[in-house]
């Protein structure tokens, strides 16, 4: 293939903004707040489903204490009617006395009914408290994640803006190059990651490898115009000013 120079060169510009681009794309990719995020989201899906349970757990606990206080409200209403009972001192000696069997028998039911309300009303304050770590937990969890994505969103504007200049001079440098010399390039770009390398003091840039002597005798040789290719890594070796030849 034959080409200026000139045309050449600017596939050493093409090459700089090809390898710019793939620099920002893989930090658009690598950005340390989409790790982040990835683990902070994942440890707030965690906490979420803690705080599921914890509400669950509190609401179980509160129905236990409202059919306790409901247990305890029939054992005084059930005490009052036996107390008014006695009061009026209505029925036989016996009736009366059985009476006073009941009270006595209904108050060491109820101690024991609100000893068991006082517990669970003390396990709920419990489970509230825990409750309430775990949704403290989640809004922490949201709150970090806000930033995050904040802070990944300006940083991915950042790069689209320098990764829209950046393809603009590409545009304008590419329409200078030919097309048949810039499908080479990019066919080789495809393959090797790069397409086009310079020579500098007898060495590709591509590969880093110096060309032996009767390569070296081959491209002094060769036309200006004359596309080379480098043996070792098969780039387009663009000769320059250092070359060394």
């Amino acid at each position: 293939m034959k080409a200026e120079l000139t045309r050449q060169w600017r596939l050493l510009d093409l090459q700089q903004l090809d390898t710019r681009l793939a620099q920002l794309a893989h930090r658009a990719r690598n950005l340390p707040q989409i790790a982040e995020l990835a683990a902070v989201s994942e440890q707030r899906d965690r906490a979420a489903e803690d705080e599921v349970l914890a509400r669950v757990a509190v609401s179980d606990a509160e129905r236990a204490v409202a059919k306790a206080e409901t247990d305890v409200d029939q054992v005084r209403v059930r005490t009052a009617r036996d107390q008014e009972r006695l009061a009026a001192g209505t029925g036989s000696a016996k009736d009366l006395q059985g009476l006073q069997h009941e009270l006595e028998t209904l108050a060491r039911r109820q101690s024991e009914l609100e000893d068991v309300e006082l517990e669970l009303m003390e396990q709920v304050e419990s489970l509230r408290t825990d409750l309430d770590r775990h949704t403290a937990a989640v809004a922490q969890f949201d709150t970090r994640i806000t930033e995050l994505t904040a802070a990944r969103d300006q940083e991915l504007a950042a790069i689209t803006a320098e990764q829209e200049g950046a393809q603009g001079e590409r545009a304008n440098i590419a329409a200078g190059v030919g097309a048949d010399l810039l499908a080479l390039y990019e066919r080789l770009r495809d393959q090797r990651g790069s397409g086009a390398a310079a020579l500098v003091a007898k060495r590709c840039t591509g590969c880093g490898l110096e060309l032996n002597a009767s390569e070296l005798v081959r491209i002094k040789a060769a036309a200006e115009d004359e596309v080379l290719r480098c043996e070792e890594c098969g780039r387009i070796l663009v000769r320059t000013a250092e070359s060394g030849l």
